[in-house]
């Protein structure tokens, strides 16, 4: 066998790995601990670190408040350049547009605010009144 030969045929690689050489992560321990911590799923189920990864899996990836699921196409254990990792993978259409349609939710209530202070006496009284009143009404 060639050493192009070699080089062509997909090896087996972990799915932290594979998620550190397409560049979801910086290091591969901070893979490890998303995985470990729930925030990625293989084929619907919690993901292992362990898992060997298989061309067209779908995998689930949670940051912040999004929440990626992703199609894997080609299979690396190296980590390159952002063009060539983004050609690993590819977004699923309904998981796009879902990102889209939170993207725009958020706009419409003026986005995430930011306080510049910690609120005060009068303020947390305020906020703990606001959060009776919404969710009394649920009831």
């Amino acid at each position: 066998m060639s050493k192009a030969e070699k080089q062509s045929t997909p090896q087996a690689v972990r799915l932290d790995k594979w998620l550190w050489a397409a560049r979801f992560y910086k290091t591969r321990s901070l893979c490890k601990d998303a995985i470990d911590g729930g925030k990625v799923s293989y084929n619907g189920s919690k993901g292992k670190s362990s898992r060997n990864v298989e061309i067209g899996a779908l995998i689930g990836i949670r940051a912040g408040w999004d929440e990626k699921v992703v199609e894997i196409k080609a299979i690396s254990a190296q980590r390159r350049g952002a063009p060539e990792a983004q050609l690993l993978y590819e977004e699923t259409p309904e998981s796009v547009e879902k990102r889209e349609r939170r993207a725009l939710e958020n706009k419409s209530y003026g986005g995430r605010i930011m306080a510049d202070h910690k609120p005060n006496k009068k303020e947390r009284r305020d906020i703990k009144q606001l959060k009776k009143d919404i969710f009394s009404d649920v009831d």
